[in-house]
């Protein structure tokens, strides 16, 4: 008789569970609380962290830093020949 009370309850469980799981409430998408982000380039006001030659808001400058960075910054080749 044990085993068949370890079957009925293992059966329960595994019922309680599977009905546990369906009662999550869908989760929709809305417009309510969505952060709109602003251009990359815009920035974030003054900080100590920006780069030289840089003027927030000005996309020309922002594009000529990045082509800057990936060329000196982020390319091996170029960075490991001027050592």
């Amino acid at each position: 008789m044990s085993i068949q009370r370890l079957f009925l309850s293992t059966a329960i469980a595994a019922t309680l569970l599977g009905l546990a799981a369906c009662s999550d409430e869908p989760q929709v998408l809305t417009g309510e609380g969505v952060k709109q982000d602003g251009a990359p380039y815009q920035g974030v006001g003054s900080s100590q962290y920006v780069q030289t030659g840089w003027t927030p808001g000005d996309k020309g400058s922002w594009e000529q830093q990045l082509k800057t960075r990936a060329q000196y910054g982020q390319n091996d080749y170029t960075r490991m020949s001027n050592k």
